[in-house]
Formats: C-alpha cells, structure tokens, sequence
C-alpha cells in the first residue's frame, strides 16, 4: 500500500472514531495491554532480533539501550495504559461557554486534531505510547520508526490495529509507513491532506529534516541539552545527590542532565567533592580550562571548548563550568540550551524565583531532578514527546496537548442584522 493511501485511510477512519465513546476507547486499551502479555515472548523475539542489527552496525550503548524491550519495559507500556485510561477523556469538554445577547450560545469544546504523524527513532515503545494517547484523544495516527526498530515496531504495531479489530473498530485507525527508504519519511511528511500534524521523537538531525520537509504543522519534540546550576547557598548534599540522579538515572534519556554549572563561591574543594562523586558514579567530565584545573588522582577531566557546551550526549559523559553568580547561570543556559529542562539547586527564595521566570525552557526545576520531565511522572498517562516550542504546546504531549478547540454555536433562529 503506498503512502496516500495508508495515510488516506487513516484520515477517513478518523471521522467517525472522533465521535467514540470514552468506554470504547477505553476498551481497546484494555485488550492492548491483554495482547502485550499474551505476545511478550515474540515481542522479545522480534526485539532481539532489532538489537542484534543495531549491535552488528556498531550503534552504541546508549542507543542500544533505547532500541531495547525487556520484561520489565513491556509492563511499563501496560502500565502506561492503565494510567491513560483513568485519565479523564477530554474530547467533548466545554472549555468555556457564553449566550450572546441576541440569545446565542456559544461553547468552547474540546475535539481532535485529527491524523497524527509520529516519527520517532530507536524506542519502540514510542509505537504503544503515541497509539494509545491517540486513540484515547480521538485522533487517527501514522506511525514511522526507525530502520533499526523494524521488527519491534512491526509487532507492537500489529497487537495495536488487532486491539481496534477484537474492539469492534477500524484497524485503519493506527497506520505504519514500513521500509527503509528514507523518501518514504518525506512522502508522509507532503500528505498534508490527509495528516494535521506531524510530532518528531528523535534527536536534532530527526527535527531537522522534519521541519526541511513537512507541509503540515509540526509540534518539534526535540532533544534536551539540560542543565543544574548549584548555587552558592545550596545544600551540598542535596546537590550532589541531585546531579548524580538526573546524570545517572538513564542517561539516554532527553532529561538527562547534560551541562553542570557550579557557583565559584563554593570554592574548589566542593568542586573537586562534586566532579569526583560524578567520576565515581561513572561519569566522563569534561570541563573548562578552569574546571580541567582541579583534574587529579580521583577525577579525570577533558577539556571542552565552546562548542561542547552546545552538544547533547545521551550517556555517561558531562560537561562542567564554574559561573560568578545566577545571572552567569541563566545567560549561560539561555544560550546554550534546548529549551528542555533546566534546574537550580538553592535555599534562596529569590533565587529560585528569579530561576524560574527568566530561563527560556519548557519545564524548569527548583531543588529537584530534571528526570522528572515525563508525561507519566507529570500525571500525563504519558506522552508523545517533550515539546520545547511554544505553539501550540509545550513540555510534555499528553492527551489534552493532542486536542484542539472548535465553536458549537445554538441558537433558535437567529439571523445577523
């Protein structure tokens, strides 16, 4: 089936789904997370299979980390669906509502966006998540993993259209743009009459082409370049604790901490404190000349220039700077950041204020991990991506972020004088 016609379907299947009841919906994401137990031994299978490829074309651990299912991850997608299905249906929500003078009664109501286009890279898992938000908010979806997910994604992609079809609804609803064919990705992204909106999951190479390319409107789920800044007033304890968690964690992950910046009035012996428990936990630090300065026996240092400070790295490796107070700290992330997630660590009120009106980022952080950037942890269900764009939304993509807002308009036979 070519492109427009699985792009096609979707969209005419879309029509009538965006008027289906909360309990059928609901329906088709219990009988997804049955399949998902019922197939885990192929779906580990199929998995393995992707991995090994992965291995063999010399993709590194972190990515391989991504591209990996397990036990334990295939019960966070189930997990994931029973958080979304206690989630409220926002479809058909009057946002607000007014009568006009002339006895009109306008509402403000929640409806989907329509087709949604998903393109996202290693994690297969992605394929489960933006389906089941999707068909929780009423919308049709295509999706388009990567090459090295193929196998993975076919399976997941498969229980997910069986789930419509045991639930009484159309499979066409969720599509799969399947093929390495690089132009394929560009073809989805010219079906503006068929997709509304296009969401990338992936990198900055990924929301490069996506935004060279699509036609449509795109919400750019991009990459995170994060930052902590210790101010010189922290808790040293609790700072420590809270680089450690948001560097170590998972690093693979886009809110992963990438750059620490640390208030010179700290001095070099906490500095030193702070660089050698990184190290210990496994970390790469690469620093400043000055940082590079305090390199020993118990941390090895590398330099890192200017345009290292820009870089994402998606594993055990971070940048550090030593900063002359908060402002120091904002500028710095403002310039070299993301727009993701940034935190402070401070016992300052003001500070922490100041933080949060002045950095430019979609989820910014007092005296807590920015691990915590995730639709689940945010009460979301989960999520289609991290939005670090400002229309239509931003942060997390959760089923609400997947809606849009049309007039219902009641009257009783008037006309417009």
């Amino acid at each position: 089936m070519s492109v427009g016609d699985l792009c096609a379907k979707a969209k005419y299947a879309s029509f009538s789904f965006s008027s289906s009841a909360t309990e059928q919906k609901n329906r088709v994401l219990s009988r997804l997370k049955e399949l998902l137990f019922i197939n885990e031994e192929e779906l580990l299978r199929a998995n393995a299979l992707d991995s090994e490829r992965a291995k063999a074309a010399g993709k590194g651990a972190a990515y391989l980390d991504r591209l990996a299912l397990s036990p334990a991850r295939i019960r966070q997608m189930a997990e994931g669906l029973d958080a979304i299905i206690a989630l409220p249906d926002p479809v058909g929500e009057i946002v607000e509502s007014v009568i006009r003078p002339n006895g009109l009664k306008i509402d403000r109501v929640r409806a989907p966006l329509g087709v949604i286009g998903i393109i996202f890279e290693a994690r297969p898992n992605v394929a489960v998540d933006a389906a089941a938000l999707c068909i929780k908010s009423g919308n049709g979806v295509i999706l388009r993993g990567s090459r090295d997910s193929t196998e993975s994604v076919g399976r997941l992609v498969g229980l997910i259209r069986q789930a419509l079809m045991d639930t009484g609804l159309s499979p066409d609803i969720v599509g799969l743009i399947e093929g390495a064919d690089r132009a394929l990705t560009v073809e989805m992204l010219r079906q503006e009459k068929f997709i509304d909106v296009v969401i990338p999951r992936g990198g900055e190479e990924l929301k490069k082409v996506v935004l060279a390319n699509a036609v449509m409107p795109v919400i750019a789920s991009s990459g995170g370049n994060c930052h902590m800044y210790i101010a010189s007033d922290a808790d040293k304890d609790m700072a420590i604790r809270l680089a450690i968690n948001a560097k170590c964690s998972r690093p693979s992950t886009c809110n992963a901490l990438e750059t620490l910046l640390i208030d010179r009035e700290f001095g070099t012996e906490y500095i030193k404190e702070m660089l050698a428990s990184l190290y210990a936990a496994g970390v790469e630090i690469r620093g400043t000349k000055e940082i590079l300065s305090l390199s020993g026996a118990d941390c090895e240092i590398k330099e890192a220039d200017e345009e290292e400070f820009y870089r994402e790295y998606d594993d055990l490796i971070i940048k550090v700077k030593a900063v002359s107070g908060i402002q120091e700290a904002i500028d710095h992330i403002n310039k070299y950041g993301t727009r993701h997630s940034d935190a402070i660590v401070t016992s300052d009120q003001k500070k922490a204020e100041k933080f949060m009106r002045e950095v430019d980022s979609a989820a910014v952080y007092v005296n807590a991990s920015t691990r915590f950037t995730d639709g689940f942890e945010f009460g979301l269900g989960a999520e289609m991506g991290i939005s670090t764009q400002k229309l239509h939304v931003r942060g997390p993509i959760g089923l609400r972020e997947l809606t849009s807002v049309k007039y219902t308009v009641t009257g009783n036979g008037q006309i417009r004088q």
